[in-house]
């Protein structure tokens, strides 16, 4: 079996329901009689912590940002064309749901691309447009923590790729 990675205060790190975090602590405590080590992270833009044990951060799949690589991987599929499925919303739904809840930048790249809308195109729906910032949003605050910016300009980032394409 592969060694989990290892986590340490200052690192940012990505969980796939919640998006990037940055972990301030690992501390050991005791809980219902049980000693257990856990990954202290907290989430800036929901003002949440979320305390993961140690041994269940690589089952939780909690992992280290994403490489340069994998982001520009990212990119690479905001460009390419949007594939609709012609099946219900509601069915649909559900899938970006997932792939923006698996963590991985280039399934939520592909929400991202999926849902984006140029000018002359159709209106959304409420949860159409909903979903797409949601994805738009996760991936925009990988690219931030990446690219050592904010999430305004990791924002503008996308649009520009989602325009020149």
């Amino acid at each position: 079996m592969a060694k989990a990675p290892t986590f340490k205060a200052g690192d940012f790190v990505v969980y796939p329901t919640h998006g990037v975090g940055k972990v301030t602590d690992v501390l050991k405590q005791e809980i219902a009689g049980h000693k257990l080590e856990l990954i202290v992270i907290t989430f800036e833009r929901d003002r949440m912590t979320l305390r993961v044990p140690v041994e269940k951060a690589a089952t939780s799949g909690l992992r280290k940002l994403s490489s340069r690589k994998i982001m520009e991987d990212a990119m690479v599929t905001l460009k390419g064309r949007a594939r609709i499925k012609r099946t219900m919303w509601s069915r649909r739904a559900q899938e970006y749901e997932a792939k923006i809840n698996s963590g991985d930048p280039i399934s939520i790249a592909e929400v991202v691309r999926d849902l984006h809308r140029n000018v002359g195109q159709p209106d959304q729906s409420f949860s159409e447009r909903q979903i797409y910032e949601a994805a738009r949003d996760r991936l925009a605050a990988e690219v931030a923590a990446v690219d050592k910016t904010d999430m305004e300009v990791a924002t503008d980032k996308l649009e520009k790729v989602l325009e020149a394409a």
